[in-house]
């Protein structure tokens, strides 16, 4: 069984552990999701958008205690955890007050002389895979859309966030959704594969994780015909097109690296500078990222503190140790402390060459790769040589020229002369091996709805 547990980063100390959900538990809460469902989906909209508004109210009122939680469980530094609360209680209230006219219908005459209507309607229940690095945030991308729709959802968070995981639950219930509509499943991903997919309960699958556990999921979930969105890795370019104002830049690439501890799969991990500025941008980046100070995830004082595990650490290292034993050069950081728990230096790498594995890997954590390139052209010729298709920043003076350099990015979001912000009305999502399908916006309403037509003939 998954061994559901929150071990502190910081130290290594298991703190508490979860009992995970036998079979029979698990197809008891799949029965109470169906009958929840019925009855959910006949509840109006304005009562939903009641119970929700109440939700985003508690994010905001326990903000600083979900945040510690984080920064137990996971390692987020303090004020970033209170960030993404307020960012989920902005979701939960987008939706709240958006639900309605997204799902209004669609009405034209259609080409056989009659009237149709178009109509999203919801489909069942959806099960959630959510990843430890927001355990909040990641959840809401999926719940607020659903629920308002008239969906319930059986989640299944990664085992590192029990903590988080079941207080979403609690949450939920007290802000007044119903027994069944938000239910926590602590379960291992073979009773996942094996119970909860083939379900008839479940009409559609949400990934947000790594590419191999969304290759698991969608397959089990193709030979079950259900339908998924994954949002999966990303390895983003961070694109530099002139010289100018060059602190300015390297300090917006320092937090767009090392964010969320480096471990977020919008973090930006490559960074493609064009010739003429190359030696001015990675003098700023490396002494910026010099100047980080790991420290404790409680203390509001400090950017950086551990990565989620001490095997996350490891696997990182050990994609450092290769770049570097194979030419790399280390511009700033590069060490592993000598201490408990999953320590790394923020690091600035160059001269990484496609034979290492930082060059085609995703970069789990806060080491950045520096990139000279000869022009702009070369520049989205390397920023598109990757598997992955996620996100992606272009700076530039010149603004017209960086959108049209961002416009030939092959990516699902791309900025420009700014960070890869995430907000409620924003869709999220990425192409490539970074996935497939959208959330957030009125978009994140329509990929679990039925889409109905409804057409009345021509009187």
């Amino acid at each position: 069984m998954t061994d559901y547990a929150v071990v502190n980063p910081a130290d290594n100390q298991k703190v508490r552990e979860f009992e995970a959900h036998t079979d029979d538990q698990i197809r008891q809460m799949l029965d109470r999701a169906h009958a929840a469902q019925q009855a959910w989906r006949e509840t109006p909209m304005r009562e939903r958008a009641e119970t929700m508004a109440a939700l985003a109210s508690l994010y905001r009122s326990r903000s600083r205690d979900l945040a510690s939680t984080q920064a137990r469980e996971m390692g987020k530094p303090l004020s970033q955890g209170m960030a993404e609360m307020e960012l989920v209680a902005s979701i939960y209230d987008y939706y709240a007050e958006n639900a309605e006219s997204f799902t209004k219908p669609e009405e034209y005459q259609a080409s056989t002389g009659g009237t149709a209507s178009v109509e999203l309607q919801p489909t069942g229940t959806i099960l959630g895979i959510m990843p430890w690095n927001y355990p909040h945030y990641q959840v809401a991308r999926l719940a607020a859309p659903n629920l308002m729709l008239g969906n319930t959802i059986l989640l299944k968070h990664a085992a590192m966030v029990p903590e988080s995981a079941q207080v979403q639950e609690d949450l939920m219930r007290e802000a007044g959704f119903p027994e069944g509509v938000y239910q926590n499943v602590f379960a291992s991903n073979e009773q996942i594969s094996d119970i909860v997919i083939p379900s008839p309960v479940i009409h559609g699958v949400s990934v947000t994780g790594s590419e191999r556990a969304g290759k698991s999921v969608a397959a089990t979930a193709g030979a079950n015909l259900k339908k998924v969105v994954l949002e999966l890795g990303g390895s983003d370019a961070f694109i530099v097109l002139d010289d100018k104002d060059i602190d300015r830049v390297a300090k917006e690439a320092v937090f767009a690296r090392v964010s969320n501890n480096g471990q977020a799969c919008t973090n930006s991990k490559r960074f493609i500078v064009v010739e003429e500025a190359y030696d001015a941008f990675v003098e700023a980046f490396a002494r910026r990222v010099s100047e980080i100070e790991l420290g404790d995830p409680q203390d509001e004082g400090f950017f950086l503190g551990p990565l989620v595990t001490t095997s996350q650490r490891d696997e990182l290292a050990e994609q450092l140790k290769d770049a570097v034993d194979k030419g790399a050069k280390v511009e700033a950081g590069g060490t592993v402390p000598d201490r408990d728990g999953a320590w790394i230096e923020a690091t600035v790498l160059t001269g990484v060459t496609p034979d290492m594995r930082a060059y085609s890997e995703e970069l789990f954590g806060p080491i950045g790769v520096v990139y000279k390139v000869p022009d702009a052209n070369a520049a989205i010729e390397l920023a598109n040589d990757s598997a992955f298709g996620l996100g992606g920043i272009v700076f530039g003076s010149d603004v017209e020229h960086a959108t049209e350099v961002a416009r030939q990015i092959e990516t699902g979001m791309v900025y420009v002369n700014g960070q890869a912000e995430t907000a409620p009305d924003l869709p999220f999502g990425g192409v490539k091996r970074s996935g497939v399908g959208r959330e957030l916006g009125p978009w994140g309403m329509r990929e679990f709805a039925n889409t109905k037509l409804v057409h009345t003939p021509k009187a």
